[in-house]
């Protein structure tokens, strides 16, 4: 260690080592730009300087202490200052928050190289250096506040005369660093997504590095800001930091090279033990009691909460991570993490995702290397104590029961429950098990992740939709798993895999053959010698086909509820050929077409798109045009599964079609209410009471559900307003 005797003079000065300082530039050029108020300074008069020495105040030059005209002497008190200082407009009143009340003044602190902006409260901070405060900042017996020249404020930055060595970069999705990408203020789960793919294609990556680079210039000397309105009290080191205005920050441990954003009506609160190092907080997020993050992005109105762990990781909007431990994971939006002994590591999950108690997604090494990769699509929901093993891939919606999968697994069959069936020594999956057993979680899902989506500013859709066209394309690829499947369970000779497919339709779609007699036997789904069996095949495989045609119906209803026939049929029947059903792929919660994606990543590998905000517009853009591409792909969908032609797309079709609608819509209010009224059926559920009314009080009348209740007027509007199509 190191430590170096200079002259007590100079202390405050010479921010910006003089080999960094631009030629003609002073050390506070860069002060100035980054100032949060306007204010005109003068220096002390001598008469406010011996009221100052009088109030126990000192400083080795108060020529550079400069004050407003409306500097009030008598406030400040017991404090040092050093270098050049500047403070804002002083009243004589006092701050007053959450019981909290402090005068305004400086009292028994000590600055270095500061500006203190209007009306602050500053009592007892043992050391604050090159700090820039807004208006109504509170700052209350804190023990260590100080900038270095080369701050970067959580972002993946090199200032002049850094090591490439202290570059700061999130090790993504895999533990080895191979997906790594370089954070930077603003950053979206889509820009993370796309940087994180494609990892082969070299023109594209250094792309991604360039624009990232480009957002902040490299020179020394800029300041920490507070914001206006912003509280910090009882806390250790805040170092390195850019924190929003109406802030809420006490007793944290340290906040260092973390930027925090916060605004009025979207306020970030920092709590109690918490260590945030090297990390970017979203707008509107909560932070409390010894959360540990290190490395990571914080989306905007997301939760780390009771000891949360969040290490080489991006949390995406309007989730919550509380107690758990996660690492190396790039997360969606809207996904909930809450009990202690649950473990996320080297992931990809896709959002609106639950992790439940005693889930080790990643836990299980199969080599002596790190970690490989686990991908799930959206409404991934690992249950109890579920162990799985890299690599392995899961469907959208897919549940997975209790138990210790010991083998990689490729579940590509979507709203499945995936069992681990020890006693047989087999997998077992349920196709379709959320539309036929769990309508009421399924369902819910379409408003609770709406209703949480707190962002002011909503500028990219986020699908939360479960029948949309990321889950719908999944439906179609089981239906051909689930047709192989079962060709191949009764012709096993059967060569021809298009011939196969066929018979199974054909088993499928005759009730009078017991599919129960067989055990039908998925192929490529776990890495193991072990039988992968499906069961509940045929009401599997039909729940998928129905709820592809209520997609295609729901969607259908919205477009005639403002167009009529004769629209649709120049729109989409007067040419040569009918919609095609398309690829889309999850983009950070946005579902994007393929063709679009591509178009996306090529305009930014040939620099057409040359900066992180040009392809945020983009994603704006995409996001206007996407209920349109939604419609397509819902009639592309319909054509596909009734094998229509053009000619079939009559007025009575369609109507037919939407009449149909009503009654899936029906029958899934009446799966939603089934479904919940298991829980007060249930014997054992029951025995706890005395008697019904005490448990209605306890956990709810049934009749009083608020979900049934809207879902049950959602059904009613639209039978009201089923549109005739002519």
């Amino acid at each position: 260690m190191t430590l170096r005797r200079k002259p007590l003079d100079t202390l405050g000065y010479h921010f910006i080592p003089a080999e960094y300082l631009p030629s003609g530039k002073d050390e506070y050029y860069l002060r100035e730009q980054q100032q949060l108020t306007s204010y005109t300074y003068r220096p002390l008069e001598a008469t406010e300087i011996d009221q100052l020495i009088r109030n126990g105040n000192y400083a080795p030059n108060w020529a550079d202490v400069w004050v407003t005209d409306k500097f009030i002497p008598e406030q400040v008190q017991h404090s040092k200052f050093y270098g050049r200082v500047r403070i804002g407009d002083m009243e004589a009143s006092f701050l007053d928050y959450r019981d909290l009340h402090l005068p305004v003044g400086i009292y028994n602190s000590v600055v270095v190289s500061c500006d203190i902006g209007g009306c602050n409260a500053i009592h007892n901070v043992r050391y604050i250096a090159h700090f820039i405060l807004g208006d109504e900042v509170v700052l209350f017996n804190i023990n260590e506040m100080e900038t270095s020249s080369n701050a970067k404020f959580g972002n993946g930055i090199l200032k002049d005369g850094d090591p490439e060595s202290s570059l700061i970069a999130l090790e993504l999705c895999n533990e080895n660093g191979g997906r790594a990408v370089l954070p930077f203020d603003g950053m979206q789960a889509s820009d993370v997504y796309l940087w994180t793919r494609n990892r082969h294609d070299q023109r594209l990556q250094a792309r991604f590095r360039e624009m990232a680079l480009r957002r902040f210039d490299t020179h020394r000397g800029y300041y920490s800001t507070i914001g206006h309105r912003t509280v910090v009290k009882n806390s250790d080191i805040i170092k390195d930091v850019r924190i929003g205005t109406d802030a809420y920050i006490k007793g944290v441990n340290k906040l260092k090279n973390v930027t925090v954003n916060s605004i009025t009506g979207a306020y970030t609160q920092i709590g109690e033990g918490c260590e945030l190092v090297n990390g970017i907080v979203g707008h509107g997020c909560r932070i409390f009691y010894g959360v540990k993050a290190v490395r990571f992005i914080l989306s905007a109105f997301s939760q780390l909460k009771y000891g949360a762990r969040l290490i080489n990781s991006f949390l995406g909007d309007n989730s919550t991570i509380s107690c758990c431990e996660v690492l190396n994971s790039l997360i969606f939006p809207a996904h909930e993490q809450h009990h202690n002994n649950s473990f996320l590591c080297a992931a990809l999950v896709m959002g609106q995702s639950n992790m439940a108690a005693g889930a080790t997604v990643g836990s299980n090494h199969n080599s002596r290397a790190a970690d490989g990769e686990i991908v799930a699509g959206r409404g991934f929901w690992p249950g109890l104590c579920v162990s799985l093993k890299h690599n392995s891939r899961f469907a959208s919606y897919t549940l997975i029961t209790k138990g210790d999968f010991m083998h990689e697994l490729d579940i590509r069959l979507p709203f499945a429950m995936v069992s681990n069936d020890m006693v047989n020594d087999r997998l077992v999956i349920l196709p379709g098990y959320w539309f036929l057993y769990n309508m009421y979680a399924l369902m819910r899902n379409n408003t609770k992740f709406i209703n949480r989506d707190r962002r002011s500013l909503k500028n990219q859709y986020f699908e939360y939709d479960v029948l949309a066209p990321d889950t719908v394309n999944e439906m179609f690829a089981a239906l051909g798993e689930i047709e192989t499947a079962v060709g191949r369970t009764f012709f096993p000779d059967l060569g021809d895999a298009d011939e196969c497919v066929r018979c199974g339709r054909e088993i499928l779609s005759d009730s009078s053959v017991d599919l129960h007699a067989k055990e039908v036997l998925l192929d490529g789904t776990e890495n193991s010698k072990r039988r992968v069996v499906l069961i509940k095949v045929r009401e599997g495989y039909h729940a998928y086909r129905r709820m592809i045609r209520y997609y295609a119906a729901t969607q259908l209803k919205q477009y005639f509820d403002m167009h009529t026939f004769a629209q649709f049929a120049d729109e989409y029947l007067a040419g040569q050929a009918l919609p095609q059903r398309g690829a889309f792929e999850d983009v950070g919660g946005q579902l994007f077409r393929k063709q679009d994606l591509n178009a996306l990543l090529d305009d930014i590998r040939e620099g057409k798109l040359d900066d992180w905000a040009a392809v945020h517009h983009c994603y704006h853009r995409l996001s206007t045009d996407y209920p349109m591409h939604k419609f397509d792909h819902a009639l592309a969908s319909l054509i596909d599964i009734d094998n229509l032609d053009k000619g079939m797309l009559t007025p009575d079709f369609i109507q037919q079609l939407i009449d149909e609608s009503v009654e899936t819509k029906q029958w899934v209010c009446r799966e939603i209410y089934k479904t919940r009224a298991k829980d007060y059926q249930n014997r054992f559920r029951q025995m706890v009471y005395e008697n019904e009314s005490e448990m209605d009080a306890v956990v709810g009348a049934l009749a009083d559900n608020t979900f049934i209740q809207q879902q049950q007027a959602e059904y009613e509007q639209y039978v009201s307003s089923i549109p005739k199509i002519t």
